[in-house]
């Protein structure tokens, strides 16, 4: 073995992270028959894929383009269908209290994330008027928070007199 445990280790490191799909623009290559269903779960040609470490590198190639998903390689890119978001919010943690706290949350693809800034929650609402709460993952990816995580989340809710019922993380005030 001619490689350091030191190198070994940077080296896995490395792939753990992002690739930089932000960095690749290949052509479309055309439609490829892969589905994101509103609970996170993807399909081929109709089979749900349960194999999680391949749909964590399908979702670690995720590009969101003029209204649509796509799998993206240096070399490729194969539009999907997503029926909601692309990305679930499965899991939520808050550290302190009140306007100091940091709320932070999973994805069921490995992603984790503080609702900040860079990071920040939208909820929209669907044709029946039921709430959609979503937090940017990275780029333009967009995490659905699962139903569950949001009940937790507006748990911490406080209201706020101009902006009415929200919650605090990273110093700034996200309505719900």
């Amino acid at each position: 073995m001619t490689q350091s445990p030191e190198s070994l280790e940077q080296q896995v490191e490395a792939y753990k992270k992002a690739p930089p799909v932000h960095k690749w623009s290949p052509p479309i290559s055309g439609d490829i028959d892969i589905r994101i269903d509103r609970e996170g779960r993807w399909f081929h040609q109709g089979d749900e894929i349960r194999r999680r470490p391949l749909v964590r590198l399908f979702a670690s190639i995720l590009w969101y383009e003029q209204g649509e998903y796509f799998l993206v390689t240096p070399v490729e890119k194969w539009r999907i269908q997503v029926d909601e978001a692309p990305l679930l919010v499965i899991a939520m943690r808050r550290q302190g209290q009140g306007q100091e706290q940091s709320v932070s949350f999973e994805t069921a693809t490995g992603d984790k994330l503080v609702l900040d800034k860079s990071h920040p929650l939208v909820v929209e609402h669907n044709a029946k008027g039921e709430p959609l709460p979503k937090v940017r993952v990275r780029y333009e990816l967009d995490a659905l928070i699962h139903r569950n995580v949001f009940y937790e989340l507006a748990d911490l809710a406080d209201e706020h007199p101009e902006m009415g019922w929200g919650v605090w993380s990273a110093g700034e005030f996200w309505p719900l």
